[in-house]
């Protein structure tokens, strides 16, 4: 354990007379009140970087990662449950304390040193399952720069070399964690900075750990375990037996004897259980894999904002479709895929020559790439969801940024659970940088030996890109719990400097956009580590190891997967099971914007894409002035960067969640929050925790006994509930 270095602060007197409260308990509104009455600021200073945590830790990363890469590869892209691997790990952590012997029943001084190291017969302790989890859930930072070696081996016949593959990802991980110890006192310390979603696995760690033996908390684990019990036990049924409970869709049930082209409109409107089937409008989902804890945890402001998005969303994409906006009727509804104009798929290696950069003579022949207007909508969508960040973090949150950045610098930041980790020695910054040296010269070699084609001028923009555009992500995440794509931002700029290289594009990207991505991962665990207490310098070495870890398993389980189910992975929709969609949209904005001024230029199909960067610089000016003449518009919390980000975020895939997710989204934060805060503080977050772990449990059991990521597929035989083509019952488009 760290070196105490002062005496812990007193807990703050507090009086629910200064919060709203419901019979004597307290709705939760900010981050001021989670720090009072949702997280405890015990902490008995019990030892965080133990043998069993690490061992734990390792073990259980190498299981995240092959979850994490079977998610990436699924209709409807998902983490891993931060829940899920919490709970396997307290199991496992608790069975290693109660099954190994005590180190008193040994006279031996020596048996009994081993046995402490080892922590036999020791309690499992709340720090050590922290970092134990922090470790196994570094499998999802794994996927920065995997994404790219599986889009090379699956659309340019490439695999890339050892070295490339362990540089680059020791490169791309490290930047991202280097980023977010730099702005922890920004994006950390503030109580405002409450990353919402981290909610759930934080209650659950004090219910486990804090007052295990009291009746109460007896009582709620008593429930969690049911709950957990009967998520698992139903999840068989969405996800196996009874598809069709993942998407019911009335309409599409009763369009089943209507004319064929009626039914083809219906399932563009209304199906959406499987991937790029249609938009899923009234199509309601029972499985909770997709949903997951994420609506229960998110707060009502981000909330508000996403509805008015999908509510864009569900206008935006059947207008421009049916008005046969760039040619749309032409194509298919939704695909992440590019097309030729006869409405074939485009194939990238048809216009690259052997370096792996355009040749411009084969493009003439084919004709430039072509894509859906579901692809179109959500690239522009992301475009004004970028300018709107930057806007509106610095409008509606720059004086909080400055007046954070100076409490932090003064270690004055009045949030409790900062001043009780004030008794742990800090990482000096010079740590980060040494670090980012090391990160630096790795990603040097690659961009200098391996053959990603992009310069080392255009490595080092990608870098300083990444760090000027972390800091917004960060801050919208950390106050609302979601975030915004700035992948479209970085593709753009690599398309402007290195036009006709999409593999240039595609590092570019992991060099500034995926970093983003690891810099807000990686401080959701820094936030977790302020409120369970773990000293700052074991956060930091178990969070470099457990990321370059997660790193080399998921390039791993990557190769696996593409060998097994590369031709479904190349088909422009998948199936209900496996998807490509994902490899593809990366693929599809590389090359498109590789070709920037034949497809988005003026004189392109495209040109309102990267157009759409400005208008939504413009969004948040608007929303200001709005307030100054209309004050009462500032209590509406609106947010034009999310809004506009949701309007654009469900592009592709499985659909049929969204409708799902809104009604636990108003049930959990405009009913239970309101009218019944005792329930709401004690019990949200634990049973959506219970929920995840549930569901993903199962769906970890399926994916290799039935789904085929062993390399078999066991069907479950077809019925009602299980027909031949999309479970919904609607009809192929």
């Amino acid at each position: 354990m760290a070196e105490l270095q002062t005496a812990p602060p007193k807990e703050a007197e507090t009086t629910l007379d200064e919060v709203e409260s419901v019979h004597g308990h307290p709705v939760i509104r900010n981050g001021e009140d989670v720090s009072k009455y949702i997280v405890s600021l015990q902490d008995d200073g019990d030892p965080s970087l133990t043998f069993r945590g690490i061992v734990l830790g390792t073990l259980f990363t190498a299981f995240s990662s092959v979850i994490t890469m079977l998610y990436t590869f699924k209709p409807y892209e998902e983490t891993v449950s931060a829940v899920f691997l919490q709970l396997l790990i307290y199991i496992f952590g608790e069975a290693w304390a109660l099954a190994t012997p005590r180190p008193d029943r040994f006279s031996s001084l020596w048996m009994q040193k081993i046995l402490r190291f080892v922590n036999s017969g020791q309690p499992f302790g709340l720090k050590e399952h922290v970092v134990a989890s922090l470790i196994a859930s570094s499998g999802n930072n794994g996927l920065s720069g995997v994404e790219i070696y599986a889009v090379e081996r699956l659309f340019y016949n490439r695999a890339v070399s050892a070295t490339t593959a362990v540089l680059g990802t020791f490169s791309i991980s490290l930047c991202g964690f280097i980023l977010a110890g730099l702005l922890r006192p920004l994006i950390v310390y503030p109580a405002e900075m409450v990353y919402w979603t981290t909610l759930p696995q934080v209650v659950l760690f004090q219910k486990l750990h804090v007052n295990k033996n009291s009746a109460e908390n007896k009582d709620r684990l008593r429930k969690f375990g049911w709950a957990l019990g009967l998520s698992a036990l139903w999840e068989f049924f969405p996800s196996y037996i009874v598809p069709w409970f993942g998407g019911i869709s009335v309409f599409c049930l009763a369009s089943m004897k209507a004319p064929l082209h009626l039914r083809r409109v219906f399932t563009t409107l209304f199906g959406g259980v499987s991937s790029n089937e249609g938009m899923g409008i009234f199509n309601f989902s029972l499985d909770w894999q997709y949903i997951q804890s994420t609506y229960l945890s998110l707060p009502i402001k981000q909330q508000l904002n996403s509805w008015i998005g999908y509510a864009i969303w569900y206008v935006a994409m059947p207008t421009l479709y049916y008005r046969n906006a760039w040619n749309a009727r032409a194509l298919p509804f939704m695909s992440t895929s590019l097309f030729l104009s006869n409405g074939t798929q485009f194939e990238a290696t048809a216009v690259l020559n052997a370096g792996g950069t355009v040749d411009y003579t084969l493009l003439d022949g084919l004709g430039t790439p072509l894509m859906t207007s579901s692809t179109v909508w959500g690239y522009i969508a992301m475009n004004l969801a970028i300018g709107a960040l930057i806007s509106h973090v610095l409008i509606f949150y720059g004086k909080d940024m400055w007046t954070a950045w100076k409490q932090a610098r003064a270690r004055s930041q009045p949030d409790p659970h900062y001043q009780a980790m004030l008794r742990y020695k800090e990482v000096p910054m010079w740590w980060y940088w040494a670090l980012f040296g090391l990160a630096f010269v790795a990603g040097l070699i690659v961009n200098i030996k391996g053959q990603t084609t992009l310069p080392v001028w255009g490595y080092i923009v990608a870098l300083l890109l990444g760090a000027f555009l972390a800091p917004f992500s960060c801050v919208l995440y950390g106050l609302y719990g979601t975030g915004v794509s700035t992948n479209q931002l970085s593709k753009m700029v690599a398309g402007a400097l290195h036009p006709g290289r999409p593999l240039a594009n595609l590092y570019f990207a992991s060099w500034s956009h995926q970093v983003i991505l690891l810099a807000v991962n990686l401080a959701n665990w820094l936030k977790v580590g302020q409120y369970t207490k773990v000293p700052h310098r074991v956060m930091f070495a178990t969070q470099i190891y457990g990321t370059l870890l997660g790193a080399a398993l998921n390039y791993v389980v990557m190769t696996v997967i593409v060998s097994h189910k590369r031709d479904i992975l190349l088909s422009a929709t998948g199936n209900a099971v496996w998807s490509g969609s994902t490899m593809q949209s990366l693929n599809a904005q590389a090359i498109t914007w590789a070709l920037a001024r034949q497809v988005y230029g003026f004189a392109g199909r495209y040109w309102i894409v990267p157009l759409s960067l400005v208008i939504g610089l413009a969004l948040p000016v608007c929303h200001w002035a709005l307030i100054k003449l209309v004050p009462r518009v500032g209590d509406w919390h609106l947010n034009t960067a999310i809004i506009t980000g949701y309007a654009g975020m469900v592009y592709y895939g499985n659909t049929s969640w969204v409708p799902s997710s809104i009604v636990v989204g108003v049930f959990s934060q405009l009913w239970l929050r309101r009218r019944l805060p005792r329930i709401y503080n004690q019990y949200n977050y634990l049973i959506g925790a219970a929920m995840d772990g549930g569901s993903q449990i199962v769906i970890f059991i399926l994916s290799f006994a039935v789904f085929g990521a062993s390399g078999r597929e066991r069907a479950f035989p077809t019925w009602w509930g299980n027909p031949t083509g999309y479970a919904d019952h609607c009809v192929s488009t």
